[in-house]
């Protein structure tokens, strides 16, 4: 029997993984797995070896005051990954763990094919480290056509397979008219998968609501979460004592949220993506602490902190980041844009135009789940 280890560290590759592996148990039913992995893969019958919030960590002090628990658990990881003795280590994103993991396992054992979904963001910063993959990474899976160049300038074996916040999925059949509110205008709110993150982003994005409220209370706000961190929000509204705000983590009921949304404030990230697909105008948002921030400002080659903004070299989509992530400059932005439908269509017609040129021709789980297929025959 063939068998696959699927390598996780975060809630958005799990997610993204089990996609993949969705796909694959069409193809074949016969892989055994094996992972470390969240929610989505365990509802697929896949077990991890531990839990995956026990190695999510956001900034660099974070990474720092946990290294001890992270190096333990980069140990853990390859001795289980060893015994388990997987024809292929399919890693997933969050390259900081687990490309220190598919390092170790391809230095142990060069028999294990080593394919990583999620390139890590080398035209970002660290250019170098495409130099260093090269020596563990058989394959590298790429959500974006404009990363191949540099990998290909390393001979890196590596294919397009697009990104799947930004496919054409058949719409869901989900009824959420039940729950939705009357009369009500919706503004979508994202403050990430992390719980750091959430820990800074959830405050402001709460006072954001009550200076909105302050100004008229036409507006309902959803906070799209994840089911590892919805109580986690649930607990921080508890005091807010706001009526006109819910959380939701189903998938299927925060797509349809989105999809009913005059607005929305995200976090950066590629959330941000899968907003812009649904044709939804929105702004980002993001701080980290004065000394993670100085250090990224001092690694990173690009101006901006969305993709959409990267890929045109200018703000198409407005960025308050730092200093400016607070309540007053995020409620100012957001009413400039609902006062001003000519800007909110030029940002929609900006984005979409953006993405048309980034998609891929099937799906992001299709091409993916083919080229396992590949590794495995």
């Amino acid at each position: 029997m063939k068998k696959i280890f699927v390598l996780t560290g975060e809630p958005s590759g799990d997610k993204l993984a089990s996609t993949v592996i969705s796909r694959l148990k069409l193809e074949n039913s016969k892989i055994k797995y094996l992972s470390v992995g969240g929610a989505h893969l365990k509802n697929l019958g896949i077990n991890s070896i531990f839990e995956l919030k026990e190695i999510t960590f956001l900034g660099f002090t974070s990474v720092l005051l946990n290294i001890f628990k992270i190096r333990v658990k980069i140990n853990q990881t390859v001795d289980e990954i060893i015994k388990f003795n997987p024809d292929i280590l399919f890693s997933v994103d969050s390259p900081d763990f687990t490309l220190r993991v598919a390092e170790r396992v391809k230095k142990i054992n060069t028999n294990i094919k080593t394919i990583h979904y999620v390139a890590p963001q080398v035209w970002v910063w660290r250019k170098n480290r495409v130099k260093k993959i090269k020596k563990f990474i058989d394959h590298m899976l790429l959500l974006f056509n404009f990363e191949k160049k540099y990998f290909e300038e390393e001979n890196i074996k590596n294919t397009f397979v697009g990104h799947p916040l930004i496919e054409n999925i058949k719409k869901s059949q989900t009824i959420i008219e039940n729950i939705l509110p009357k009369n009500k205008k919706i503004i979508s709110l994202f403050p990430g998968s992390r719980k750091s993150e959430i820990n800074v982003l959830l405050p402001i994005l709460i006072d954001f609501v009550k200076l909105m409220n302050k100004r008229n209370e036409d507006y309902f706000f959803y906070f799209h979460a994840t089911e590892e961190n919805k109580n986690l929000i649930l607990e921080n509204l508890k005091t807010s004592k706001i009526n006109n705000l819910d959380v939701a983590s189903d998938e299927n009921i925060k797509s349809k949220i989105l999809s009913n949304s005059i607005f929305a404030v995200s976090k950066s990230g590629t959330v941000s993506l899968q907003i812009c697909n649904s044709n939804i105008p929105l702004i980002i948002i993001y701080k980290l602490s004065f000394i993670n921030f100085m250090i990224f400002k001092m690694l990173v080659n690009v101006k901006f902190a969305n993709i959409i903004n990267i890929i045109n070299n200018r703000e198409v989509i407005p960025e308050l980041l730092q200093d400016e992530c607070n309540a007053n400059e995020i409620y100012k932005s957001v009413i400039y844009f609902l006062n001003n439908p000519i800007i909110i269509q030029k940002q929609l017609n900006e984005c979409t135009k953006t993405l048309d040129g980034i998609r891929s021709k099937t799906s992001s789980a299709d091409e993916a789940s083919s080229v396992l297929l590949k590794y495995l025959s």
